[in-house]
């Protein structure tokens, strides 16, 4: 719950107990909220691996789109953290450019899964 990014009160709510006995209880875990997802991933990319050296056509595809999806997020995370060497020449990103990069984001996404929707259900 904490890799999927619920808030205390919500994931106190899920497993019927105070949000004040799940801090108690779960203190270190709770601590850990930023790694969770790193950890969830982690565990997804492992089970797709094993199926995949397992033969399981589905998983080798499923594994290649969860690296191709990670290779696109440290480009555009390694994109944001280079400094700016125009010493301020060039203009800031505005918002509606942020919306139309994530919008082609999207449309790439959807036809990735669209295409593994086809290629699953492709009768041979």
């Amino acid at each position: 719950m904490l890799a999927l990014g619920w808030a205390t009160s919500r994931i106190a709510g899920a497993v019927g107990i105070s949000p004040a006995t799940l801090k108690r209880y779960f203190r270190a875990e709770m601590k850990d909220r930023l790694f969770m997802r790193d950890r969830l991933d982690a565990r997804r990319f492992e089970i797709a691996m094993e199926q995949a050296n397992a033969g399981n056509i589905t998983a080798l595809r499923e594994l290649a789109a969860m690296i191709d999806r990670n290779d696109r997020m440290e480009i555009e995370r390694d994109m944001g953290s280079k400094p700016n060497t125009d010493d301020g020449a060039s203009a800031r990103v505005g918002k509606k450019a942020i919306d139309e990069q994530r919008a082609h984001a999207a449309d790439a996404d959807l036809m990735a899964e669209l295409e593994r929707e086809a290629a699953q259900n492709a009768t041979h």
